[in-house]
């Protein structure tokens, strides 16, 4: 259910390209991992596992590193497994690989697609005779973060791995770039033995903005385009399992393998539609469309108005339509306080596929959503020296309310606190918890705790940070090690976790009971000032209907 972008380096103000991803996944595993390099014994095998289901845990293995080895659980099953390569890269990983050591750059989305299958191991197949289903995307991308240095390079290598090794369960968007090429990579299952698993992708232009948000976004199979690369088994699989035509003209791959939008209509258009109005509003794109979800209203990718700096993507990910006509943070749902989360209950629509169930009402889909486990931003800084070229702006929980830590590619290992937590077990050790509170708390006067509390410390911490990377930069330039690297990142990111927990314990006693009550540091112990409802909410409430004399109401 993620949202995830391209912004070129064409499109950024210092030449970076960027790869964003924010993973909407409900408390599942939100740890970030360092999955160190490795030599890798000649004849040995890379096993495989699922990887479509990422509870807590996502994954046990005693081979990808000591984030990975959880004493207290079994080792992940195996479903299958390939040859290995000598030497895999190091590599952070979430519930998708996201980016690895020479600045090779990942992002993820689900999407709809006409036939999701489970897996079929290596054993199932030859006892019963299918083809083999081992890849879904979270291992494609880990394997290719494990082996190449290009995005060029991943996209073959992801295809090949889908041609020969088979590919199940729900259609996927993976987002890969490099520091001179950016390209979207999107793959499906089809219902046939011999042509098992459909894959295209689409080269992003430079200088422009791409974004997807749980839809399927490259529309004609365009054969001899350089800008496009797909299986050369692609149309022939269309054609047998009956979805397309290629005879008849071309084929469009999101109408040929997907029956739309998630859950209810403008679920991913929407978002699509923000993002690109928020980059460029010169273009006048509306929120609303012709064609439903195939509508062809908006391109494949846009350029900016103006060229877009770091805090700009950050800008985007917090984004609930404020100052539209969609604006979740008004009206009566909103509650007194403006909270813009909605919750999800029994009378909506599955949020995690496509629904063709009964629709009572929907919410509004926004980027920032209250089951996001994190976000980031992956960036490859063309000037900057090799130690902090590629960087990566980790965000715990909800983008709205949590603060980008920064973490070089080049890092030995990552701070304890980013790579434990279970989302089901609180704890004051773990990184997400902080940013989990702080969001939850939020919840009892969200505008005020927002404005007054929480973003000015954003803001604070994420601006020292792009503004110390001048002294990273400088320390690299001159033969800091990768070591000294890791623990600068180290202290970082430490030092900025305190700094939430102070905020948590001070929004605890701040607003207790409903009340501003002075801080501890206050020179005087002032009383509590009530804070009650805002006037305009009270007058859609019952509250001018309460006792307010003795006589009897008629």
């Amino acid at each position: 259910m993620c949202t995830t972008m391209i912004i070129t380096g064409g499109a950024t103000i210092d030449g970076s390209t960027m790869v964003t991803h924010s993973d909407d996944n409900e408390l599942s595993d939100q740890r970030l991992i360092l999955v160190p390099a490795r030599d890798n014994p000649p004849g040995s095998s890379r096993g495989i596992i699922d990887g479509s289901n990422d509870a807590y845990p996502r994954l046990v293995s005693q081979n990808r590193g000591p984030g990975y080895v959880l004493p207290d659980y079994p080792d992940t099953p195996l479903i299958g497994s390939i040859p290995e390569v000598p030497y895999t890269y190091a590599y952070f990983d979430g519930s998708y690989g996201i980016m690895n050591e020479h600045n090779l750059m990942f992002g993820e989305c689900t999407n709809g697609a006409k036939y999701q299958p489970v897996c079929v191991s290596q054993t199932e197949a030859s006892e019963t005779g299918k083809h083999c289903r081992l890849f879904y995307s979270a291992e494609l991308s880990r394997v290719a973060l494990e082996r190449c240095t290009g995005a060029r390079e991943a996209v073959q290598l992801m295809g090949q791995l889908l041609d020969e090794y088979g590919y199940f369960s729900t259609g996927e968007t993976l987002l890969v770039a490099d520091q001179e090429e950016a390209w979207v990579f999107e793959m499906c299952a089809l219902p046939d033995e011999e042509f098992h698993s459909a894959w295209i992708a689409q080269r992003v232009p430079d200088g422009t903005v791409f974004v997807a948000a749980n839809e399927f976004r490259i529309r004609d199979i365009r054969p001899g385009d350089p800008d496009q690369i797909f299986s050369n088994r692609l149309l022939e699989g269309l054609k047998k399992v009956g979805w397309a035509d290629p005879e008849a003209g071309p084929v469009d791959w999101l109408q040929a393998v997907s029956s739309g939008e998630y859950a209810h209509p403008y679920y991913a258009l929407r978002r699509v539609w923000r993002v690109f109005d928020r980059v460029n509003p010169d273009l006048g794109l509306s929120p609303w469309v012709n064609g439903g979800g195939y509508t062809r209203d908006y391109p494949f990718s846009v350029a900016p108005r103006e060229k877009l700096g770091l805090q700009d993507i950050f800008a985007l990910y917090r984004d609930h339509y404020e100052g539209t006509q969609f604006d979740l943070s008004k009206g009566i749902a909103a509650g007194p306080y403006g909270d813009p989360n909605r919750f999800i209950g029994p009378y909506d629509g599955a949020q995690n596929n496509i629904s063709d169930a009964k629709l009572y009402g929907a919410w509004e889909r926004a980027i920032s959503i209250f089951y996001q486990g994190y976000t980031y931003v992956a960036q490859t800084r063309p000037s900057a020296p090799a130690l902090t070229k590629g960087m990566l702006w980790y965000g715990p929980d909800v983008a709205y309310t949590t603060c980008f830590t920064a973490f070089s590619s080049k890092v030995l290992e990552l701070p304890r606190a980013y790579e434990i937590g279970d989302p089901q077990k609180f704890s004051r050790d773990a990184a997400w918890w902080a940013f989990d509170f702080v969001a939850n708390w939020a919840r009892l006067n969200f505008q005020r705790m927002c404005k007054i509390d929480i973003q000015p410390l954003q803001s604070e911490l994420e601006a020292l940070q792009i503004e110390q990377m001048k002294a990273w930069d400088e320390k690299a330039a001159s033969g800091m090690s990768a070591g000294e690297m890791t623990r600068l990142c180290a202290d970082n990111a430490n030092e900025l976790l305190a700094r939430w927990w102070a905020l948590a314990d001070c929004l605890v006693a701040k607003y207790s009971d409903g009340y501003i009550n002075a801080p501890p540091s206050s020179p005087r112990n002032p009383a509590p000032v009530p804070l009650g409802y805002p006037s305009q909410w009270l007058g859609v409430t019952n509250y001018p209907d309460g006792p307010v004399s003795y006589d009897m109401k008629l």
